[in-house]
């Protein structure tokens, strides 16, 4: 087990109806002005945002309010609730919604107090500091926003997506409401379930040894996700199904399931390449829903890399699926083979199954289904490494070649 640093500050409140008690949390820390972050209409339609409104209103909380994150949310609107946030003189920031308006919400509140442009914390040029305080209201698991140290905003002027980190932007507060999740489409539903997995395979797949503990608590998490998720496709309504995928959510971006794999002791374990090529994707093409294009290219990724490490990727089969390598009994039935070939065998069942399931709840199996061609591959490829600055990855180097034939394997 490597050296690490585990910090998870965020208190979350989690159960039915917590939602009514936002107002009363945030007077209790002392806050008494926010800047009310949310989407571009459901948790309006639904009836939440008036519920926050009138939580926040009977604890003597002002709102000042910004509507219309987008999915993939896009810097111009953080510069838009920069200005709202300093009019305001708001002292923290409350964010209602899902990856996209948590996100907002944070590039906000770390470049409300900048004297700069927020932009210059997604492109290397400043290091995050003062922060305005977070609370979220998580209405679509999947992100893991709502605990993590992360902050994935899209530029579309430069065609850009990309990320900033820091303990400093991780929310004070969130509350979780399954509840609320209910009435997801099965496409969200689905497309977040990938993205914690996603969450969990970059960390398990970090380039470090085996470190027991984290790795059963990442296998474990990724079980339970395969076994709740058809749940909730079955019955949308399965309140203790969407609670335990709400909070595996959590789980998967926190950090508890990297804790000693990561390579640089202050660092994230991980080299989170799956990441880095579909940012490339819905940057490219914005309405890509981001755990889709992670159903994409993460198997791809996969494929391209095992040989790097292949116990790893036995362990993970066995833990997760039951899938072990031929043995000599099997060999009555398929004739005499090799060590390594029983190997493959295992790995490639492994990544295929983790496809099937992906498919099983109708996320895409290819790049044409989301509307890339080969047209766009050396586009793609060019901009991860720009994204990246140069030949990434920590379970495996990947150039830009690399890049462009994950890419081409997936279309």
């Amino acid at each position: 087990m490597n050296p690490f640093v585990f910090q998870a500050p965020t208190k979350h409140v989690f159960g039915e109806g917590v939602v009514d008690g936002v107002g009363a949390e945030l007077a209790a820390s002392g806050w008494r002005k926010v800047l009310l972050v949310y989407g571009q209409g459901s948790a309006v339609r639904s009836g939440l945002i008036d519920r926050v409104r009138s939580s926040l209103a009977e604890a003597g909380v002002e709102a000042v309010e910004l509507a219309g994150v987008r999915p993939n949310p896009e810097v111009g609107l953080v510069r838009e609730g920069i200005a709202a946030a300093r009019a305001a003189q708001a002292d923290a920031v409350l964010a209602v919604g899902g990856g996209s308006v948590i996100d907002t919400a944070k590039a906000i509140a770390f470049g409300a107090p900048y004297d700069g442009d927020v932009w210059d914390f997604f492109s290397g040029k400043a290091a995050i500091g003062e922060c305005l305080p977070i609370a979220v209201v998580l209405t679509i698991p999947g992100a893991g926003s709502e605990g993590s140290s992360s902050c994935v905003i899209s530029n579309d002027e430069l065609g850009a997506k990309t990320s900033a980190a820091g303990d400093a932007f991780r929310p004070r507060v969130a509350f979780m409401d399954p509840a609320l999740t209910c009435t997801l489409p099965p496409y969200q539903t689905a497309a977040g379930v990938t993205d914690m997995i996603a969450h969990i395979c970059e960390r398990f797949f970090s380039g470090a040894g085996d470190v027991p503990v984290t790795d059963q608590i990442a296998c474990g998490l990724v079980r339970s996700l395969v076994g709740e998720a058809p749940r909730v496709m079955e019955d949308p309504n399965d309140l203790d199904a969407r609670a335990n995928i709400m909070w595996a959510g959590t789980l998967a971006h926190n950090d508890i399931a990297g804790c000693g794999r990561a390579l640089n002791p202050g660092g994230r374990a991980g080299g989170w390449e799956s990441h880095a090529l579909e940012h490339a994707l819905s940057a490219l093409d914005t309405r890509i829903t981001h755990g889709a294009g992670l159903a994409v290219v993460m198997p791809a990724w996969m494929r391209h890399v095992w040989r790097a490490d292949p116990g790893r990727f036995l362990l993970f089969g066995r833990e997760v699926f039951g899938i072990e390598p031929i043995t000599e009994e099997d060999m009555e039935f398929t004739g005499p083979v090799d060590e390594e070939t029983t190997v493959e065998w295992a790995v490639e069942a492994t990544i295929d199954e983790l496809s099937a399931f992906f498919q099983s709840l109708g996320m895409p199996a290819t790049l044409g289904e989301l509307g890339i061609a080969e047209g766009d591959i050396d586009g793609l490829a060019d901009a991860v490494i720009a994204s990246k600055g140069g030949p990434f990855g920590a379970f495996a180097t990947l150039t830009r070649d690399d890049a462009a034939a994950i890419y081409r394997s997936a279309l």
